[in-house]
C-alpha cells in the first residue's frame, strides 16, 4: 500500500491541484491529510471541496479551528487577518467539512495502524521538529506510522517503534523551497520519500494580493519562508 501524506495547505488552490496531478502520477492507493486545509492562501472553500474529495482520511489543524471558531490568540497579525478573513469567506459546505474533522485520526492498514494529527499527540498547536520526535509518540498513538504538519518543514524520524513523518507544506513551505511539499510511504518497503512539486506560484500569489490579504502571504510564497 502507497500512502500520500499532505498538510498544511493554507487555500492554496495552485500548490493543492499540483500535489494532486503529481499523486495521481505515482498511483498512490490512498492519501490522508494532517491538517491545516484553511488560512494564509486566498481559495479556502476551493481547497476544503479539494480535500475532501482527494483525501481519505483528515484531521482539523489550528487555522481551520481558528476559522471555525474566530479564535486568534497565539497568532501574529498577519495569520490572523488571513484567519478572520477566511471565516468571513467560508461557505456552508466548507464550515461543515472542518467542522466534522477531529484532531485525531487513524487510518486502520495491514500491521500497525497510522496515526495522523496536526501539532503533536499533546495537541494541534504543539510543534514538532525532528529533534523533538520520539518513539513515545508512536506508542502513544499506538501506530506504526505517525503523520504529523504544523511546522512546514519535512522529515522521516524512524526509532525502533516505527516512523514520525512530517510530509512539510502543500501550500506554505517554510524550509527555503518554494516548490509545494508532501510524502509518499510505501508500507510494503516502509520506506518515505519526501517528494516536491512545481507550481505556479506567481498565480497563488496575485490570488492572495486580489483578495486583500496582507502582502507579505504573497511575498513569502516566492521563498519558501
Amino acid at each position: 500500500m502507497r500512502l500520500g501524506l499532505i498538510a498544511d495547505i493554507h487555500s492554496n488552490l495552485h500548490a493543492l491541484r499540483a500535489v494532486r496531478e503529481r499523486l495521481d502520477a505515482l498511483g498512490v492507493d490512498s492519501v490522508v491529510c494532517a491538517g491545516d486545509i484553511v488560512g494564509y492562501g486566498a481559495l479556502p472553500n476551493e481547497c476544503c471541496a479539494t480535500v475532501s474529495r482527494m483525501a481519505d482520511l483528515a484531521v482539523v489543524g489550528n487555522h481551520d479551528l481558528a476559522a471555525l471558531t474566530r479564535d486568534v490568540r497565539g497568532m501574529n497579525p498577519y495569520a490572523a487577518a488571513a484567519s478572520r478573513w477566511t471565516s468571513d469567506q467560508l461557505g456552508p459546505e466548507a464550515s461543515m467539512y472542518l467542522s466534522g474533522l477531529k484532531e485525531k485520526a487513524s487510518l486502520e492498514t495491514p500491521g500497525r495502524p497510522v496515526a495522523v494529527m496536526h501539532g503533536s499527540p499533546r495537541g494541534a498547536r504543539e510543534y514538532v521538529f525532528e529533534d523533538d520526535a520520539a518513539g513515545w509518540m508512536l506508542e502513544e498513538t499506538g501506530a506504526g506510522l505517525l503523520v504529523l504538519g504544523h511546522t512546514h518543514v519535512p522529515f522521516v524520524a524512524r526509532f525502533a517503534e516505527g516512523m514520525v513523518v512530517n510530509p512539510g507544506s502543500v501550500g506554505q513551505p517554510r524550509d527555503g523551497d518554494p516548490r509545494a511539499c508532501f510524502a509518499v510511504y510505501d508500507q510494503s518497503s516502509s520506506g518515505c520519500t519526501v517528494v516536491r512539486a512545481v507550481y505556479d506560484v506567481d498565480g497563488a500569489a496575485e490570488a492572495i494580493r486580489a483578495a486583500g490579504l496582507p502582502r507579505i502571504l504573497a511575498e513569502r510564497l516566492k521563498v519558501g519562508k
